[in-house]
């Protein structure tokens, strides 16, 4: 089982920041998500909008709304 908290670091010592139901000396993982790098943003920005001119927005929009309300899975009839 994983849990997801928020915590502060202060002089490297991790503060919880929400109650936690863990025994004093237990060993846990901390992972520490690393930021986008510029590489990532360089990336991501040259790549935004290149759908433009190969899908209309607004009807794909509409379809995905129209699907919402048509069931796609059979109904359980146990």
């Amino acid at each position: 089982m994983s849990r997801v908290i928020r915590a502060r670091a202060k002089r490297g010592i991790f503060e919880p920041l929400e109650p936690v139901a863990v025994a004093d000396g237990t060993e846990v993982t901390v992972t520490i998500p690393d930021g986008p790098t510029a590489e990532d943003i360089a990336a991501f920005q040259r790549s935004a909008g290149s759908w433009r001119g190969f899908v209309d927005a607004e009807q794909l929009i509409a379809e995905i709304y129209a699907r919402r309300l048509t069931g796609t899975r059979p109904d359980d009839k146990r």
